[in-house]
């Protein structure tokens, strides 16, 4: 559920950062596992690539980065100083890709529940 609502806008990704950076090490190894295949669900494609660096804040010469410009996911291998990095591009790369998804082929009567997620609730202040 975070994911989606990371890759639909409906969450800050630094509130996407926080949750993450607070799991253990072998469990962000795991999301970062879970967003390559939600990644290959929602169609991502090299051409992707360019607006995902952007979207996530990191330097295109981040490691991270510079995988994925070659398209390879190993980013889950990587050591655990570049694993919020790899978290953030891919975030971005779900949210091309899944937004894209949405605009193109589900944009009628979508039945995926991950589609149709409820607004979060507003701060009361």
């Amino acid at each position: 559920m975070v994911l989606n609502e990371l890759a639909q806008g409906l969450r800050a990704l630094t509130d996407g950062v926080e949750w993450f950076e607070g799991l253990s090490e072998d469990d962000q190894r795991k999301v970062l596992r879970a967003l390559v295949l939600f990644c290959g669900q929602a169609r991502a494609r090299e051409g992707d690539v360019p607006e995902s660096i952007v979207r996530s804040g990191i330097r295109p010469t981040h490691t991270p980065a510079v995988m994925l410009a070659k398209w390879r996911f190993g980013m889950d291998q990587l050591p655990a100083y570049e694993l919020t990095k790899s978290f953030c591009l891919l975030v971005a790369l779900f949210g091309v890709a899944d937004t894209r998804r949405r605009t193109l082929y589900c944009a009628r009567s979508c039945g995926h529940p991950w589609h149709n997620l409820p607004d979060p609730p507003r701060d009361a202040t």
